[in-house]
């Protein structure tokens, strides 16, 4: 099972960011999916779900922002983050969650300041 998470960076304030997770090893398209950041100094917070039937939900820092999205053909999720602020300053990770199988990635580093 791999999760591997990539396209975060150096953005100033206002920018944008895509993440993607590349998922492996199982069956996608049946597990829920989220992206959880941890930024420094405070615990993991969930930002984003996905379902496995598209269902979405946001963490209210988020909404109007940051769009979640999954492609099963393709195995990957995805967040669109536009409008960044300094607060969105973490490491981003992706997680694939069925009953009692819970899969983590590697984080991606997403930085925002001028």
């Amino acid at each position: 099972v791999q999760l591997q998470a990539s396209g975060g960076g150096l953005v100033q304030p206002g920018g944008s960011l895509r993440l993607s997770c590349a998922a492996s090893g199982f069956r996608f398209s049946s597990y829920a999916m989220s992206w959880l950041r941890q930024a420094p100094g405070k615990g993991l917070e969930t930002v984003a779900d996905i379902m496995n039937d598209g269902r979405t939900a946001y963490v209210d820092s988020v909404k109007g922002r940051f769009t979640i999205s999954r492609d099963n053909a393709k195995n990957t999720l995805y967040l669109q983050m536009n409008n960044l602020k300094p607060e969105d300053t973490a490491v981003h990770y992706c997680n694939a969650v069925d009953g009692p199988y819970d899969y983590w990635g590697h984080g991606t580093q997403v930085t925002v300041s001028s």
